[in-house]
């Protein structure tokens, strides 16, 4: 029986390397499928609920008045909405700094089976004229002279 050839011997490796590459990205895509978290718009959501048991993101604004805490002082309520649709929030836990009333959020959770979606974590997003605390009472010049002093 004879050896084999050096060329095949090479073919033959590189084609159990591409094997073996895609067999690991077949596999982490396996592993990653339940892992991947949807976003929705309250429109969407309302037309066409997400599993119970799944984690999604819910994003919209925060409807003016609709915020209400619980008497523990950690949970609140309130409804994210878009020009269509409504769905009622539940949240416990810390609100970012930038959540309120008529501000952009997005809520990652579960919808529940009431139609409530319970959020475990916030985004509060902010509008294009975001200003951080520290520069809000400051003039155009004394902020551009801050920014030029951290670069």
């Amino acid at each position: 029986m004879s050896a084999i050839k050096a060329k095949h011997q090479r073919l033959i490796l590189v084609l159990v390397a591409v094997i073996a590459l895609i067999g690991a990205g077949l596999l982490a895509a396996w592993a990653l499928r339940n892992q991947a978290s949807y976003f929705y718009l309250p429109t969407d959501m309302a037309a066409s609920p997400p599993a119970a048991d799944r984690g999604v993101r819910l994003g919209g604004m925060v409807e003016k008045g609709s915020i209400t805490t619980d008497a523990d002082g950690v949970t609140i309520h309130f409804i994210v909405s878009d020009a269509k649709a409504r769905i009622p929030v539940t949240f416990k836990g810390i609100v970012p700094d930038l959540f309120k009333e008529g501000s952009g959020v997005v809520a990652e959770g579960k919808l529940g089976s009431n139609g409530t979606f319970v959020a475990d974590n916030l985004l509060a997003k902010h509008d294009e004229k975001y200003v951080p605390r520290e520069m809000k009472d400051m003039t155009e010049a004394q902020a551009r002279a801050a920014v030029k002093e951290t670069k």
